[in-house]
C-alpha cells in the first residue's frame, strides 16, 4: 500500500533506515535550491547493499583507511603557504561562534600559527545563549570577528517566501552562509577560506569527501537575476517589491573565475583532522568559553548544537515535515556514529523527540514572517507527503520509524 503513495520532492516511495545509525533513505544530499515547488527532485542520500547509509560507510572509511597523520602533514603544507607574518589576515573562518567554528579557529590560530579572521552572517533572530557565545568566542578566544547583517527587510521577505512555497526558511540563511567567507576573503585580500566539517560526512553528495576543497557549482551563477528564493526569481521579487538589484548584493555569490584569478581556496578542516562534534564541544568549552544551553533543544535531547538563532527550531520542523527527518534523528544518527550511543539508545531519543513541537520560538517566528497561525499550519500541512505522513483521527502521524524500519503504514 505504502508503495502507491505519492511521494513528493522526488523521494524515495519505499522508506528505508540505516542499520548502523537510524538516518532514513529521505535525507537530501544538498541543502540549498534555488528552484521550487515540491515537485522538485532531490538527489538523496546513499545506500548500499546492505542499506547502510554513506554516512556511516564513509565514517567507517575515516577510521580504518585514512592516514590522519599523514592528512595533518598535508594540513600543514597547506597553511604555510598562505601564513603571513606581517600583520594581514592570512585565513577567513566563516562561523557563529557554535562549537565547531569555535574549534576550527582556535586551533588553526593557537596550534598552527594563523591569523584567522573569524566572518559571521547574522542569524535571523539571536538568541541570549547564542549572543553569549558569539561574544565569548572574541574575548575568551582571543579571537578577531566582522559581524555581517543583511539588509533586515529583505531578508525577512525572502525567508517568508521560502517558507510559504517551500517550506524551507533556512534558504535565504544558507546562501548567505555559503557567501560570506569567500565575500570577506575577496575584500581582506586573503587567499584561503577554511570551513569546519563538510555536510558530505552527515550524507551531502558522497565523491566530496574525497578532497579537501568545498564544491565550486555554487560559485557558478550565470545571471543574478535568475536566482531563486522560495521559488520566486530575484527579477520577480525586484519587479514587484520595493527592492533593487543592489539590495541583494550579499546574496549574490562571488563569481567562480574571479576567485580563481584571486588564489582563493575554500577548504573543509574535517579533511585534514579527524573531526568529532562532541570533541569539538569540549574543546570550545575549555578554550573559548563556550557554554551549552541551560535546557535540551525542542525537538532533539542536545544542549549544545545550533543554538544561536530562534529560527533555527523550525527549520528543522520542516525537515520533519518534508522528510520524515527531524532535529533528534539528525543529532543522534551523528552521535551513533561518533560511538557516543548505540542506534537502541538513538531509536528511543528519536521517538522521544523527534516530532516535538518548537513552541518556544513560535510567536516570534510567526511575527517575523508575518503570517497566522492558521496560515502556519495550511502551509506546514501542504507540504507534507503521503508516503510519509497519515491523518488518524485529526492527528498526523508518521507511517514509518526508526523504530520499526518502515514495517509500519
Amino acid at each position: 500500500m505504502a508503495n502507491k503513495l505519492e511521494a513528493f520532492y522526488g523521494l524515495p516511495q519505499e522508506v528505508k533506515f540505516c542499520k548502523k545509525c537510524i538516518i532514513s533513505n529521505q535525507r537530501p544530499s544538498s541543502t540549498v535550491e534555488f528552484k521550487n515547488s515540491k515537485d522538485l527532485k532531490k538527489e538523496v542520500i546513499n545506500f548500499d547493499e546492505n542499506d547502510v547509509c554513506s554516512a556511516c560507510s564513509y565514517h567507517e572509511e575515516k577510521e580504518k583507511q585514512v592516514d590522519w597523520s599523514e592528512r595533518e602533514k598535508n594540513l600543514e603544507e597547506l597553511l604555510s603557504r598562505f601564513r603571513r607574518t606581517d600583520g594581514r589576515y592570512d585565513v577567513i573562518i566563516p562561523g557563529s561562534g557554535g562549537k565547531d567554528s569555535a574549534f576550527t579557529a582556535h586551533i588553526l590560530k593557537y596550534k598552527y600559527g594563523m591569523n584567522p579572521l573569524t566572518v559571521t552572517w547574522s542569524p535571523h533572530l539571536y538568541t541570549d545563549i547564542g549572543w553569549k557565545n558569539m561574544q565569548e568566542w572574541m574575548h575568551t578566544g582571543g579571537l578577531d570577528n566582522m559581524l555581517y547583517t543583511p539588509n533586515g527587510k529583505l531578508h525577512r521577505l525572502l525567508t517568508k517566501l521560502s517558507f510559504e512555497n517551500m517550506l524551507h526558511p533556512f534558504q535565504p540563511f544558507i546562501v548567505g552562509q555559503k557567501i560570506i567567507g569567500p565575500m570577506m576573503a575577496q575584500k581582506f585580500g586573503v587567499k584561503l577560506v577554511m570551513y569546519g566539517e563538510n555536510q558530505a560526512e552527515y550524507g551531502n553528495k558522497v565523491d566530496q569527501n574525497t578532497h579537501s576543497v568545498m564544491n565550486p557549482e555554487f560559485f557558478s551563477i550565470t545571471d543574478p537575476l535568475e536566482m531563486q528564493f522560495g521559488g520566486v526569481s530575484m527579477k520577480e521579487i525586484i519587479d514587484n517589491y520595493e527592492f533593487t538589484i543592489n539590495d541583494f548584493t550579499p546574496y549574490i555569490p562571488p563569481k567562480l573565475d574571479t576567485l580563481v584569478d584571486a588564489g582563493v581556496e575554500m577548504h573543509y578542516l574535517g579533511y585534514y583532522l579527524q573531526w568529532d562534534p562532541q570533541e569539538c564541544y569540549y574543546y570550545a568549552v575549555e578554550n573559548t568559553g563556550f557554554t551549552a544551553n541551560t535546557e535540551r533543544t525542542e525537538g532533539s535531547y542536545s544542549k549544545y548544537s545550533s543554538l544561536d538563532d530562534k529560527i533555527d527550531t523550525f527549520h528543522y520542523f520542516t525537515t520533519l515535515i518534508k522528510f520524515g527527518i527531524g532535529r533528534a534523528t539528525y543529532d543522534a544518527s551523528q552521535e551513533v556514529r561518533n560511538d557516543k550511543i548505540t542506534r537502541e539508545e538513538a531509536a528511543y531519543l528519536v521517538k522521544k523527540y523527534d516530532t516535538e513541537f518548537p513552541k518556544k520560538y513560535f510567536k516570534e517566528f510567526l511575527d517575523y514572517v508575518s503570517i497566522t497561525e492558521e496560515k502556519f499550519w495550511e502551509i506546514v500541512d501542504r507540504h507534507r507527503s503521503p508516503h510519509i505522513w497519515k491523518n488518524v483521527d485529526g492527528e498526523w502521524k508518521l507511517r514509518h520509524t526508526a523504530n520499526n524500519d518502515g514495517t509500519d503504514d
